[in-house]
């Protein structure tokens, strides 16, 4: 069996894997503290994780083959060179985590992981050009041409987030400004929604509760109205580039499709900002949910 790991912006999701690559048990902690750097926290959080299965009797360390973790971010060499929404720079978490765990230990970055995992056993797995979108804390994404998974030889690349959609606009948290992720973000959008309405800070199902009581407010249509276009403009611009067949779009996003998906789509019809009119793909919402990076850690 294998143990997956998927590190996000406000906690720690920790499965154990078996042969078939199927889910059997999963546990899940938040981050109580931030910090402006979480590397200690994060550190601390999956040995607490790790600790905890073993001790509750879930699995023998001696059963484990590795462990697969994703993380948000730039990552090389078992190293995360930058998460900036977690402000880890430069931590070698695979050497750190290897002083306690005397275990294999491979490290990739969140989206190609989840996007893996979609594509062998999601909503991707009858498309060969595809576009994965991971849309919670942050923004990342990942790409499919002829089937296989797009790498680079340095980094993990395709920092989707980053890309400029508007000119001398938010400050991002990567030091750049009109960035999507700082447009796309659901805790972007959900902290919009909470500002605008004077909402305490409540998670996520609470926000979707007050969306769908309040759909007829004027003011929050106009929000999900602008939310809803700044997604499209950075969608349109990777289909211009991918021209996949398919989009499947993960991360907190899931949690809201009655509300957003289908205006979604119709935003991008009625924008006619596609290169090629005919190259629609399909919108689809990633099928394993928050799942997808536990899975796909240990199989990348």
């Amino acid at each position: 069996m294998k143990i997956g790991i998927d590190v996000g912006g406000s906690h720690i999701g920790m499965g154990i894997i078996n042969e078939k690559h199927e889910l059997v048990f999963k546990r899940e902690k938040d981050y109580h503290i931030r910090n402006d750097d979480m590397s200690d926290i994060v550190l601390n959080t999956i040995i607490e994780l790790m600790e905890s299965l073993i001790k509750e009797g879930k699995v023998d360390i001696k059963e484990i083959e590795s462990v697969g973790i994703a993380v948000p971010g730039t990552v090389s060499k078992g190293t995360i060179i930058k998460a900036e929404n977690l402000g880890i720079k430069n931590l070698d978490i695979e050497r750190e985590l290897k002083r306690t765990l005397n275990i294999p230990i491979h490290v990739h970055n969140d989206a190609k992981c989840a996007a893996i995992a979609e594509k062998k056993f999601g909503s991707l797995k009858q498309y060969d050009d595809a576009v994965f979108l991971i849309i919670g804390t942050g923004v990342g994404g990942a790409a499919f041409l002829n089937g296989e998974l797009l790498k680079p030889k340095r980094f993990s690349a395709f920092e989707i987030g980053h890309m400029v959609i508007e000119k001398c606009g938010k400050q991002c948290s990567c030091g750049r400004r009109g960035c999507f992720e700082a447009y796309a973000s659901i805790k972007k959008f959900k902290e919009t929604i909470q500002k605008e309405f004077n909402l305490p800070d409540i998670d996520g199902k609470k926000i979707k509760e007050f969306m769908i009581k309040n759909k007829e407010n004027e003011k929050l249509e106009n929000m999900i109205n602008t939310y809803i276009e700044y997604l499209s403009t950075g969608i349109v611009n990777l289909i211009n580039i991918f021209e996949p067949e398919a989009i499947s779009i993960g991360g907190s996003f899931a949690h809201y499709k009655e509300i957003l998906l289908s205006k979604l789509e119709k935003e991008i019809i009625e924008k006619g900002e596609l290169f090629n009119k005919e190259s629609m793909p399909k919108l689809l919402v990633a099928e394993l949910k928050n799942d997808a990076g536990i899975i796909g850690a240990t199989i990348i």
